[in-house]
């Protein structure tokens, strides 16, 4: 468990498989997830079992964000590293946040939090994530803790009928305490 003030980054559990299916399932969620056909409780329930294998093995690795408050812990959303290269020490880094938490800072605390994490914990050096060109909250997200545009895949995303442009930011991390910083 990773933890900051009111803020928790900790492993999924068993019985996260029913919130999971809830979040997986959003078909408004799948344009940002590339998902294109709902997900079963069985394999999500094989998901969270093969969560707790190496992720030197897997290459992933999610986390579940909780926030406390009033006594209480809640799960406000996940974040995933996925593509871990351990010998360049790089991969690619997504966010969710449920709707009912967003705007809170819950996601910029979260995403700072991890980056720490995998800096210090896993050596990362490079992360990277591919928002769709819409999808200003998460730009803003992203830019707000130094991801650099580094790319445009033009219409790169189908989103019924229609192409979108896919945006590409990378942050190259600091080695001295796992600060950020571009270079």
């Amino acid at each position: 468990m990773i933890e900051t003030e009111n803020l928790i980054l900790r492993a999924v559990e068993p019985a996260d498989v029913d919130l999971l299916y809830e979040w997986e399932n959003d078909m408004r969620l799948w344009q940002v997830s590339n998902t294109i056909a709902p997900f079963s409780k069985y394999q999500l329930e094989q998901f969270v079992k093969a969560s707790s294998l190496d992720i030197y093995q897997t290459r992933q690795l999610r986390m579940m964000i909780d926030v406390e408050s009033e006594n209480e812990q809640q799960t406000a959303g996940m974040i995933d590293l996925f593509d871990f290269e351990p010998y360049h020490n790089r991969a690619g880094v997504g966010i969710m946040i449920h709707e009912k938490w967003r705007e809170q800072k819950i996601a910029c605390r979260a995403l700072q939090l991890f980056i720490a994490y995998v800096a210090q914990e896993l050596g990362i050096r490079n992360l990277y994530c591919n928002i769709a060109a819409d999808n200003s909250a998460s730009i803003r997200l992203f830019t707000s803790l130094n991801f650099e545009l580094i790319g445009c895949k033009k219409e790169w995303l189908r989103v019924r009928t229609e192409y979108r442009d896919e945006l590409m930011f990378q942050l190259i991390i600091a080695q001295a305490g796992g600060n950020s910083a571009s270079s």
